[in-house]
């Protein structure tokens, strides 16, 4: 499938600032932010730890919520939606990468990328299509009864990866998703994620310190202090 942009965004935010309340004062980790971000898209937030791209990145799956500011994903305003219907969208038309993986240790590969769909109310038949598509997709079909502890980390990742695709959802958001690899599998990721943006026509937002994988980025931005640069 050959993706081409158009000028929909499939998440945008306005204005977004997040204050967060300690003992020794507010800390404002994200200040006023408005970025589009069109579909079929990979963009990369750079920065360093604590520069705010995490908290971002969180922002926009509705897992924090703003202090001001609005976020919109596919043209429906997070702030607007009920608990029950940002759940559901964060179950089924977003996934998530995370830079320890995040399997679940007593599920093998296959297991872990069939879980979404099950969650989803997928038929065994169309899951059992998808995970076996899922797995040939990433190199791992040989590995699928394997569970995390005998898989590498970079098998892991790429087993993470393949679940977060398993419900075809339009945004995949990445923390760090090759924080945890060394400079190889790290390289491997990073050209997995380009190539599923335009095989796959989903859209990846990836917090990263691995200036790799921003490099592959059709575009990428620095946070410095809450700031996008």
């Amino acid at each position: 499938m050959t993706v081409t942009y158009d000028d929909r965004p499939i998440i945008e935010t306005i204005e977004l600032k997040r204050v967060f309340t300690s003992p020794g004062g507010d800390v404002t980790a994200v200040k006023n932010v408005t970025l589009k971000i069109l579909r079929g898209e990979f963009v990369a937030l750079t920065g360093r730890s604590g520069s705010g791209k995490t908290t971002l990145i969180n922002l926009m799956g509705g897992i924090d919520q703003p202090t001001n500011g609005r976020v919109l994903f596919d043209g429906n305003e997070l702030s607007l939606m009920t608990e029950s219907d940002i759940t559901n969208m964060r179950r089924g038309k977003i996934g998530y990468i995370f830079q320890s993986y995040g399997l679940l240790p007593l599920l093998s590969a296959y297991e872990n990328i069939d879980l979404p769909l099950r969650i989803n109310g997928f038929r065994k038949d169309a899951r059992r299509e998808r995970v076996e598509e899922l797995l040939a997709l990433v190199g791992l079909s040989s590995r699928a009864d394997h569970r995390p502890h005998e898989l590498s980390g970079g098998e892991q990742q790429r087993i993470a990866i393949a679940r977060a695709l398993a419900p075809n959802p339009g945004l995949i958001l990445a923390d760090e998703p090759t924080g945890d690899l060394d400079s190889a599998n790290g390289l491997v990721i990073s050209t997995l994620i380009k190539s599923l943006t335009k095989s796959e026509g989903v859209t990846f937002v990836a917090a990263t310190h691995d200036l790799s994988l921003a490099n592959m980025a059709d575009r990428s931005y620095e946070m410095v202090d809450g700031v996008l640069i």
